[in-house]
């Protein structure tokens, strides 16, 4: 039980950090700071999908979203 609260909050603090992360990359616009901001995002992605943070389909899904952004707009 010790460990699963550790794990719980360690947790918590690493999705709420890929979420701000993921938010304010899409405030951005599409000039040179989106472009250069966009494998920075894409790389904490991977991470958190490599820790067991988020689900790596999920990761597949929300590096897609952000890609179409950055080629639609």
């Amino acid at each position: 039980m010790r460990q699963n609260e550790k794990r719980r909050i360690r947790n918590r603090s690493h999705r709420s950090f890929l979420r701000k992360t993921v938010k304010s990359f899409k405030t951005l616009d599409t000039s040179g700071a989106a472009k250069e901001q966009f494998p920075q995002v894409v790389s904490t992605i991977d991470k958190m999908a490599k820790k067991g943070i988020i689900h790596h389909r999920k990761a597949a899904r929300l590096k897609s979203k952000l890609s179409r952004k950055m080629i639609d707009t």
